[in-house]
C-alpha cells in the first residue's frame, strides 16, 4: 500500500549571515565501506549545516549512518569524497586542530571500570594536556553538574547506568571543548537518568556557548532539540526545527478509545481500517494517523478525539515510505506459531514469594513478591541498578535464589530448573547469538539445544524465516546484519522450540520504530496464544503494552499494577494526566520504600 510522504528540505539557516561561521559544513560527503565485494554505502551525499550555540539532533534508524557521521566530523574517518568543515577548520588537512577543539563521547566510551570516578577524570586530564593549576576548579564544576561529588572514590564498574553515562560525558569535558559530538548517550539509561543528562546538556549550551550534535533513539528527544537532521540509509531525508516535521500532519492524529476490551486488541481493530497509517498504544487510548483527506472510519463502540502530532509520528510516515520501497515487509503476525494452547489466565505461571538474593552483604532483590498469570504480559521496570536484572537471570535458573520461593510454569526452580528452562524462551539485552554463523546455522544450532531433530527442526526453522522474513539475510553471518533482522533473529531462536513463557531483556534498545511496532504485534499475537511474556525495558511508552506492571528500585518494589494504576499514583492538579515517563520518574525520586530497601544486611 502506497502512503505518500512530502519530501522535507533543509530549511534556511535562520539568524546566520553566508559570511557567518558554522559549527559544522558537510557538502556532499560520502563513505563506503567493505571493499568492492560486499560494499556498504554507509554516507550517501550527505549535505548539512550546523548552527553553533544550540543543541542540533542527528535522527535515524539504526543503521542510518549516525555513528559514521559523527567520526567523520570527529576526523576519526576519512571521507571517500565530499569535503568538511568543523570550527571553521578543513577535516582533512587539520584534523589534529579539530580534535583538539571538540569533545566526542561514542556510544561506548572507555571509562577505565578498576579506576574510582576521581583516577577516570585525573587520566582524561592528562590525556587532554590540561593544566595542573585549572583541574581543581573544573574537576568541581563537573561534579557539581554531574552530581557526582560524593562517589568520587567509588569505582567507575560500581556505578549504575545513568551515572556511567554521566562519567563518561564529565572526562570528555575535562577540557572545555567549542564543539561537543554525543553518539546516543541515553540509550538503555532509565528515564531519571536520562532527564538528568539533558539537563547537564542544556547547562552547556547555556553557560558555556557549547555547540552540540547529538543523535537518540529516543524519539522524544528529538522535540527538545533547536534543530533536527533526519537520516536513513546515509542520506538526509530533511533539516529544519521538529515542528516544521509534523506540520504536514495537523488534523490526521487522533486518540482513539473504547469502553471495554484490551488496548492492543483496539490497536489491532485500528491497524485494520483502510483509512488508518499508524496506530500505536498511547496511555489509555490508542494513537493513530490517518491517511490524508480522510476522516475517522465509523467503529462501534469507539470514539475518536483529534492530537496534535508529535516528532515520533512524522518520523514514522516517512520512515514507513522507505521501508515500502527498499524492503520487504514483515510477514503477518498470524503467521506466528501456537502455544501452549491452554486458556489465558487460567492460572498463575510465574510465583514469587519473599525473593531474596544477596552478593555477600549487598542486598540486590530484597524480599520480592508478585505473580504472573498465564498469557499476561507483565513488565518489569526500574532505575538502572533496581535488581531487575538480577530477577530476570533468578527467574530463567540461571542464578539461584538465597532465599524466598519462586515457581515457574508449575516447577520449583530450587529443585527442577532444568526442566523449567526447557519452556521457557529467552531474549538477552544484548545480542546473545553466534555472530560468525549465518541466520540458518545459528536456527539449527538452537533448535538442536532445544532438542528439535529432523522433520520438526526443519519445519520449524522453515517457519522461523518466513515469519520474520529472514530469506533474504539466510546465509549472511549473523554479526554483520542490521540491528533490527538481528533482533528478530533472536527472537525466532528464542521461539524454536514454542515455548510457554518469553523472558525479553530490553528487546527493543536502538531499534527504530518500525520494527519496535512489528515486534510488538508479534508480542501481542504470542499473548493472545496464551504465551506468558515478562518483560523488562527502558522505553516508557512500551510499559503502555503490558497488562501489569511492577516498578522497582534498590530491589524492592515501589509499585505494581496496571499501566492505569501506575499512571494514577502521579495525578497532582497540575498534571492530572502524567505520561508513565512522569510516574516512573515520580515514584523513583519522591516515594519511600522504607526498610524494603535496605541495600546491606
Amino acid at each position: 500500500m502506497h502512503h505518500e510522504a512530502p519530501t522535507i528540505s533543509p530549511l534556511p539557516q535562520s539568524g546566520l549571515g553566508d559570511d557567518e561561521p558554522y559549527a559544522i559544513i558537510t557538502q556532499d560527503v560520502h563513505k563506503r565501506f567493505g571493499g568492492d565485494k560486499r560494499p556498504i554505502q554507509a554516507i550517501d551525499g550527505i549535505s548539512i549545516r550546523v548552527r553553533p550555540g544550540q543543541v542540533t539532533g542527528l535522527i535515524g534508524p539504526d543503521g542510518a549512518g549516525k555513528t559514521t557521521l559523527m567520526r567523520l566530523i570527529a576526523g576519526l574517518l576519512t571521507p571517500d569524497s565530499g569535503s568538511l568543515t568543523v570550527l571553521g577548520m578543513d577535516v582533512r588537512t587539520q584534523a589534529l586542530d579539530v580534535q583538539s577543539s571538540l569533545g566526542y563521547m561514542p556510544q561506548h566510551f572507555g571509562l577505565y571500570e578498576d579506576l574510582t570516578v576521581q583516577e577516570n577524570l585525573n587520566l582524561y586530564a592528562d590525556l587532554q594536556g590540561l593544566p595542573h593549576a585549572q583541574r581543581p576548579a573544573r574537576y568541581q564544576q563537573l561534579l557539581a553538574m554531574t552530581g557526582l561529588a560524593p562517589f568520587t572514590n567509588r569505582l567507575a564498574g560500581r556505578l549504575s547506568g545513568g551515572m556511567k553515562q554521566k562519567l563518561g560525558l564529565a572526562c570528555t569535558l575535562v577540557r572545555p571543548p567549542r564543539l561537543l559530538l554525543l553518539d546516543e548517550p541515553t540509550v538503555g539509561v532509565e528515564p531519571v537518568s536520562r532527564r538528568e543528562l539533558w539537563q547537564i546538556v542544556y547547562q552547556l549550551v547555556a553557560d558555556e556557548g557549547m555547540s552540540v550534535l547529538l543523535s537518540t533513539a529516543y524519539l522524544d528527544e528529538a522535540e527538545r532539540c533547536a534543530d533536527v537532521i533526519l537520516v536513513h540509509e546515509g542520506r538526509v531525508l530533511g533539516q529544519g526545527d521538529p515542528a516544521h516535521f509534523t506540520r504536514f500532519l495537523e488534523h490526521r492524529v487522533y486518540c482513539v478509545r473504547q469502553k471495554t476490551g484490551l488496548k492492543r486488541h483496539l490497536q489491532a481493530r485500528i491497524n485494520a481500517e483502510s483509512a488508518v497509517m499508524d496506530a500505536v498504544i498511547d496511555g489509555d487510548c490508542v494513537r493513530a494517523i490517518l491517511k490524508p483527506d480522510t476522516p475517522p472510519p465509523t467503529i462501534a463502540d469507539v470514539c475518536w478525539r483529534l492530537l496534535p502530532p508529535r516528532f515520533e509520528d512524522a518520523f514514522v510516515v516517512h520512515l514507513q515510505e522507505q521501508v515500502r520501497t527498499d524492503t520487504p515487509q514483515v510477514t503477518p503476525v498470524e503467521d506466528l506459531p501456537l502455544a501452549a494452547g491452554q486458556p489465558v489466565n487460567q492460572s498463575p505461571v510465574i510465583e514469587v514469594h519473599n525473593l531474596t538474593r544477596r552478593f555477600g552483604r549487598f542486598i540486590a532483590v530484597d524480599n520480592l513478591s508478585f505473580s504472573v498469570q498465564r498469557g499476561e504480559i507483565f513488565g518489569l521496570l526500574g532505575a538502572n541498578g533496581a535488581g531487575k536484572s538480577t530477577t530476570f537471570r533468578m527467574l530463567c535458573g540461571l542464578l539461584p535464589a538465597s532465599s524466598g520461593q519462586l515457581s515457574v510454569a508449575g516447577m520449583d526452580l530450587h529443585t527442577a530448573a532444568a526442566k523449567a528452562r526447557a519452556r521457557i524462551g529467552y531474549m538477552s539485552q544484548r545480542f546473545a547469538l553466534y555472530e560468525v554463523l549465518s541466520c540458518e546455522q545459528n536456527l539449527k544450532f538452537f533448535a538442536r539445544t532445544y532438542g528439535l531433530k529432523g522433520q520438526q527442526q526443519a519445519e520449524r526453522i522453515a517457519w522461523a524465516i518466513r515469519s520474520f522474513d529472514l530469506e533474504p539475510y539466510r546465509h549472511t553471518n549473523s554479526g554483520i546484519l542490521p540491528l533490527g533482522f538481528k533482533q528478530r533473529l533472536a527472537m525466532a531462536a528464542a521461539l524454536m522450540h514454542k515455548p510457554e513463557i518469553l523472558f525479553l531483556d530490553e528487546p527493543t534498545s536502538g531499534v527504530d520504530p518500525i520494527e519496535r511496532r512489528a515486534f510488538w504485534n508479534r508480542i501481542n499475537a504470542l499473548a493472545d496464544q496464551g504465551v506468558t511474556i515478562l518483560i523488562t525495558t527502558h522505553f516508557m511508552d512500551e510499559a503502555e503494552y503490558c497488562d501489569r506492571l511492577v516498578i522497582m528500585s534498590r530491589g524492592a518494589i515501589l509499585a505494581e499494577g496496571s499501566p492505569s494504576d501506575i499512571r494514577a499514583l502521579a495525578r497532582t492538579d497540575e498534571h492530572p494526566n502524567p505520561r508513565m515517563e512522569d510516574a516512573f520518574i515520580h515514584l523513583v525520586t519522591e516515594r519511600p520504600i522504607g526498610e524494603a530497601g535496605t541495600k546491606h544486611a
